[in-house]
C-alpha cells in the first residue's frame, strides 16, 4: 500500500520552525476588536504630539495645508463623542454587507447553494471532477467563509466515489474555496465589505471619489478561469501523484429525498432566469431609469445599485427553492433564515464599531493624509514606483496573512495607510484594492491561525490518522505560491496593457 510520502515531514499535529513561530507569534496578537480599539488609542496619542510639534500636510487635491488635528482638543473630544454613532451607522460596509447577507444567508440556510454546488459536481464526467470541484469551490465563496467547511469534506467523498484519494478532494476543495476567495463570476458579499473599507480610506485623499463593488469584476471573472485551470492542474499533476489508492472505509454522498431537490433546483432556476431576463429588459429599456444621462450603463444606477439587485435576486431564488422543499411554509421561515443570516454576523458588526472609529479618528486627524503624502514622496524619492511598489506591496500582505488571518480586519488595518499613498503615485484605490485581494487569498489557506485550518485538519485524520500540521501545511502550498503566481502575472498584463479591472476603472487614475 502507498502511503502519502508527505505525511513524513511532520506526523505531529504540532508545527515546526518557521511555521511554529509564525504561530506562536500570531497567538500573541490580541483579538481584532481589542486591536482596533488599542490601534484608536494609539492615533489619539500620535495625533497629540503630531500636534504638538505643529505638523503639517499639504492636501493633494485642494492644495490647502492641513494642521494635524489633536483628538484630545477641544474640537477633537467633541468629535470623538458627538460623531461616535455616525462613524458605526455610516461606516460603508456595514449597510453593504448586511444587506447582502440577507439575500445570499437565506440561499444559504434552506441548502440551495449547497444543493447547486453537489448536484454540479456529481454530475460532471469523471473526468472532469477535478475541473467541477476547483471551479465549484471558487464559485462557492458566494456563501462566504460557509464554502470551506461545506465543500472540501463533499469534494472528498466524491474522489473517493470514483476511486481517487478522499485527501486529493479535500485539499482541492479547500484550497479552491479558500485561496480563489476573491475569484467569481458574480458579485459576492466579499466585493461590498472590501469595497466600503476602501471608500472610506479614500476619504484621506479625495471626497469625490469611491470605490463600488463592481470595480474589481472584470479581473475576478478572468481569475475565476485561470485559477481553475491553476488548481485542476496543481491537483492532478503535483498533488495526487503522492498518493496511492485509498485503502480506507469508503464512505458515499447521501442525497436527501433526490426527487424533490430536484424539483427545488428546477424552480430555482426558473425563478432565477426569470428574475435576470427581468432585469436585463429593464436595464436596456429605452430611457430606463437604471441608465445614466446617455443611455449607458457605465456608470450608471444599475451599477450603484447592484447590491439590490442581488439582494433581491437571491432571495427570489431562495424562497423558491426553500417553499419546494418544505423548508419555507409562511413568511415566518423566511424571517427565520434571514434572521439566522444577521445573527452570524453578530460578531462582525461589533468588529465594524471599534474599526469605524478607528478609521474616523485616522481621517479626522489629518494623520491619514500626511502619512500618504510622505509615504508616497519616500517612494518617489528611491524611485521605488511602477508595478514593482505593487508587487511589494502583494508579498508584504501575503506574508502578514500569517499573523492576521481576516481578510476584512486585515484591509481595515492597511487601506487607511496604503491607499491615500499609493493613489499618490497615481494608482486607482480599485487597483490597490485589487492586489490586497489577490495577495490575501493566496496564502489565506496555510496560515496555522486560519479558524478552517484546525477544521480541515481534523476532517484530513479521517482518512489519514497520522496526518498532521506540517502534512497539510505540505500539501497546501503548491496551490498558496500557484494562485499568488497566477495573480501577479495578471496584475502584470492588466497593468502593463491598462485593461479594465471593471466598469470603467482602470490601474491608474
Amino acid at each position: 500500500m502507498s502511503q502519502f510520502e508527505a505525511t513524513k515531514v511532520a506526523r505531529s499535529s504540532e508545527p515546526s520552525g518557521l511555521f511554529k513561530t509564525i504561530e506562536r507569534l500570531g497567538n500573541k496578537l490580541p483579538e481584532p476588536i481589542v486591536l482596533f480599539f488599542v490601534l484608536a488609542l494609539v492615533v489619539i496619542a500620535a495625533s497629540v504630539w503630531a500636534a504638538s510639534e505643529g505638523a503639517s500636510v499639504i492636501h493633494p487635491a485642494t492644495g490647502k495645508d492641513l494642521p494635524i488635528r489633536s483628538l484630545l482638543s477641544h474640537d477633537g473630544i467633541v468629535f470623538i463623542f458627538t460623531h461616535m454613532l455616525n462613524n458605526f451607522t455610516g461606516f460603508a460596509p456595514l449597510g453593504l454587507v448586511l444587506a447582502m447577507l440577507i439575500g445570499v444567508g437565506l440561499a444559504e440556510r434552506v441548502g440551495l447553494l449547497e444543493s447547486v454546488v453537489k448536484h454540479t459536481i456529481l454530475n460532471a464526467p469523471k473526468a472532469l471532477i477535478t475541473t467541477a470541484v476547483v471551479f465549484s469551490g471558487i464559485m462557492m465563496n458566494i456563501a462566504s467563509d460557509a464554502a470551506m467547511i461545506v465543500l472540501p469534506p463533499l469534494a472528498a467523498l466524491v474522489f473517493m466515489s470514483v476511486g481517487r484519494h478522499p485527501i486529493v478532494g479535500l485539499m482541492a476543495g479547500f484550497a479552491s474555496a479558500g485561496a480563489g476567495f476573491t475569484a467569481n463570476l458574480v458579485i459576492a458579499g466579499t466585493d461590498a465589505l472590501l469595497s466600503g473599507i476602501s471608500s472610506e480610506a479614500v476619504k484621506a485623499v479625495s471626497n469625490d471619489l469611491t470605490v463600488t463593488p463592481v470595480d474589481n469584476w472584470y479581473f475576478n471573472i478572468v481569475s475565476v478561469f485561470v485559477l481553475t485551470v491553476v488548481g485542476v492542474l496543481v491537483t492532478d499533476k503535483v498533488i495526487e501523484p503522492k498518493f496511492g489508492e485509498y485503502q480506507g472505509k469508503r464512505k458515499t454522498v447521501k442525497e436527501h429525498a433526490p426527487g424533490v431537490e430536484k424539483r427545488a433546483l428546477r424552480n430555482a432556476g426558473i425563478t432565477a432566469i426569470v428574475y435576470l431576463s427581468a432585469i436585463i429588459a429593464l436595464a436596456v429599456w429605452p430611457n430606463s431609469p437604471l441608465q445614466n444621462a446617455d443611455g449607458g450603463l457605465i456608470p450608471s444606477p444599475f451599477l450603484k445599485g447592484i447590491i439590490p439587485i442581488i439582494l433581491f435576486f437571491f432571495v427570489a431564488v431562495g424562497l423558491a427553492y426553500g417553499i419546494t422543499m418544505g423548508l419555507i411554509k409562511n413568511s415566518k421561515d423566511m424571517t427565520k433564515y434571514m434572521s439566522e443570516a444577521i445573527s452570524d454576523m453578530s460578531s462582525y458588526i461589533v468588529l465594524i464599531f471599534f474599526c469605524s472609529q478607528f478609521i474616523a479618528y485616522f481621517n479626522w486627524s489629518h494623520l491619514g493624509t500626511w502619512i500618504a503624502v510622505n509615504g508616497a514622496d519616500f517612494l518617489a524619492s528611491i524611485h521605488f514606483d511602477g508595478i514593482a511598489v505593487i508587487l511589494g506591496y502583494c508579498v508584504f500582505t501575503a506574508g502578514l496573512n500569517f499573523l492576521i488571518p481576516s481578510g476584512s480586519a486585515k484591509w481595515a488595518l492597511e487601506a487607511p495607510v496604503f491607499v491615500p499613498m499609493f493613489m499618490q503615485l497615481g494608482y486607482h484605490p480599485a487597483f490597490i484594492q485589487l492586489a490586497y485581494r489577490v495577495a490575501d487569498s493566496s496564502t489565506n489557506i496555510v496560515t496555522p491561525l486560519s479558524p478552517y485550518f484546525v477544521v480541515i485538519l481534523s476532517m484530513m485524520k479521517e482518512y489519514d490518522k497520522d496526518a498532521g500540521m506540517g502534512t497539510m501545511i505540505a500539501l497546501l502550498i503548491p496551490y498558496s505560491l500557484a494562485f499568488l503566481g497566477s495573480w501577479l502575472v495578471m496584475l502584470l498584463i492588466f497593468f502593463t496593457f491598462n485593461l479594465p479591472i471593471g466598469p470603467g476603472i482602470y490601474p491608474m487614475l
